[in-house]
């Protein structure tokens, strides 16, 4: 009887198959098998390019004259340390009595790109071929998946893609970094009192590299300079009652395009500042212009991987790899759906059955404070009804649509550690967000004159509050601004 093997990326992933696939059957070494299935599993990249000394042993030595090295066919190699497993998984494709192929590996470029290495290494041939490409790992999406596959030629230029993204990243790699080895290394070792160093280029680090240095620069380079702003304080004498406006000068004022200003708003000399002070102190103070506007705002976009990184990093403290890690665990425990997205928003499809995911999380996540957002939901009544709102929209989705909770995996909730539990509740706190109506706020703007002079201050007014706004406000400063302040007196 034909047989069909189903290959992931990893063996905990595997499991998961298996689960779903009721596969009772023997656990052999390095893949498990029923009448009806084999599942094996990778370890990650099991392939990798080879190096140049593998086309011509002469290329082992770096020199100017064998650059650029453009070979016109790749050669690949199977990775030592997982050689074992590499050898499982060919034996299993090449098996005769297995005629179809499910392509489980990660839905994404890398995740093709560790299987399309594998076949090409191993020569499958006369065999059908499959992509599963899935979400989550919840048993609906694993079972859909699974029905749903599509034949794996459809993902020939993902496929092309990440072919091609390897061989760019190898030839600017190997290129440059012996070009510039050759050229600067003595130079840059003798800087670091080392007999020989090299120096490594890479698509993305060396970019990166280089923006860290830019700002290490400026940061280096800056220069303080203080100036200096005046405030008025205008009421009756209560303090109570009294509000503070800042100055800012304006084509009426007599300081206009005059030399002593720093900037609109600030003076180069405190004696200067002062002498202006002087010559507005008890004068009259008009209110010109009282101005009111009320504004709505709604939830930002969901999570992408990008976005929730850096709310990681600001919140937390912790890299962007840490995060990464927390955030594929949680999707190898069904808590969240697929991590390495671009996309901030949902697709149709899957905002016409939202409802799913709202209601495992209001009947399985036990949480005090989700919990009163969803009661709240519910009392008040929030439509769950995304269709023609910002958070739905396929055109921004090219593999997989924002992170958001499946509503399903609690049972693993509690072994989690504290900081995948934050990072969860973080993402469940997004994902009601986009239900919850706007915030609502107003704003009061107020300009006072003196003579010419026009003193200005605004406050904002919340009135209806979203899940993440609170209206605190913090105090910044302008590039190379002082703290100093000084008043202007009272009128």
């Amino acid at each position: 009887m034909p047989k069909k093997l189903l290959i992931t990326e990893k063996p905990s992933v595997a499991r998961e198959f298996a689960k779903v696939l009721k596969i009772n059957g023997a656990n052999k070494n390095g893949y498990l098998e029923s009448e009806e299935w084999v599942i094996t599993w990778c370890v990650g990249h099991l392939i990798t390019m080879s190096y140049p000394e593998k086309y011509d042993e002469k290329l082992k030595f770096w020199r100017l004259d064998t650059l650029p090295f453009l070979p016109t066919e790749y050669k690949y190699e199977v990775i030592p340390s997982v050689e074992k497993q590499f050898n499982i998984i060919k034996s299993l494709l090449l098996r005769e009595d297995i005629d179809t192929i499910y392509v489980s590996t990660d839905s994404g470029r890398e995740g093709e790109y560790i299987y399309r290495l594998v076949e090409q290494e191993t020569g499958v041939k006369n065999k059908t071929r499959k992509r599963v490409w899935i979400d989550s790992q919840t048993e609906e999406e694993i079972k859909r998946g699974i029905e749903e596959a599509k034949d794996l030629s459809e993902y020939d230029s993902l496929s092309d893609s990440a072919y091609l993204r390897a061989k760019e990243d190898y030839l600017i790699g190997i290129n440059f970094s012996r070009l510039l080895s050759i050229i600067y290394g003595k130079r840059a070792a003798k800087q670091i009192n080392e007999e020989k160093i090299s120096i490594s280029v890479g698509r993305v680090m060396t970019c990166v590299l280089g923006m860290v240095v830019e700002r290490e620069r400026e940061i280096r380079n800056f220069v303080k300079t203080p100036y200096y702003k005046v405030i008025g304080e205008f009421g009756k004498d209560n303090k109570e009652n009294t509000f503070k406006a800042e100055w800012k000068v304006t084509e009426k004022s007599k300081l206009y395009n005059s030399p002593i200003l720093y900037n609109e708003s600030g003076f180069k000399k405190e004696d200067d500042a002062r002498k202006f002070i002087a010559s507005l102190a008890k004068k009259e103070a008009k209110i010109l212009e009282i101005k009111k506007t009320k504004t709505k705002e709604n939830a930002p976009l969901l999570f992408n991987l990008a976005e929730i990184q850096n709310e990681c990093t600001k919140r937390f403290k912790i890299k962007p790899d840490e995060t990464l890690a927390v955030i594929q665990e949680l999707y190898e425990k069904k808590l969240v759906t697929y991590p390495r997205t671009d996309a901030r928003v949902l697709s149709t499809a899957v905002c016409k059955v939202i409802n799913k995911n709202l209601n495992g999380i209001a009947k399985g996540f036990k949480d005090q404070e989700i919990s009163g957002y969803i009661k709240k939901m519910i009392d008040e009544k929030y439509s769950t009804n995304l269709l023609k709102t910002k958070y739905v929209n396929d055109s921004k989705i090219t593999d997989h649509y924002a992170i958001i909770p499946t509503g399903e995996g609690f049972e693993n909730y509690d072994k989690l550690q504290e900081l995948q539990k934050q990072i969860y509740k973080l993402i469940v706190k997004r994902f009601l967000a986009i239900f919850y109506p706007p915030a609502e706020y107003s704003k009061i703007s107020v300009t006072i004159g003196i003579e010419n002079e026009e003193f200005n201050v605004s406050r904002k007014n919340m009135h209806k509050t979203g899940i993440f706004r609170n209206c605190k406000t913090k105090t910044r400063y302008k590039k190379g601004e002082a703290k100093r302040k000084y008043n202007t007196g009272k009128w």
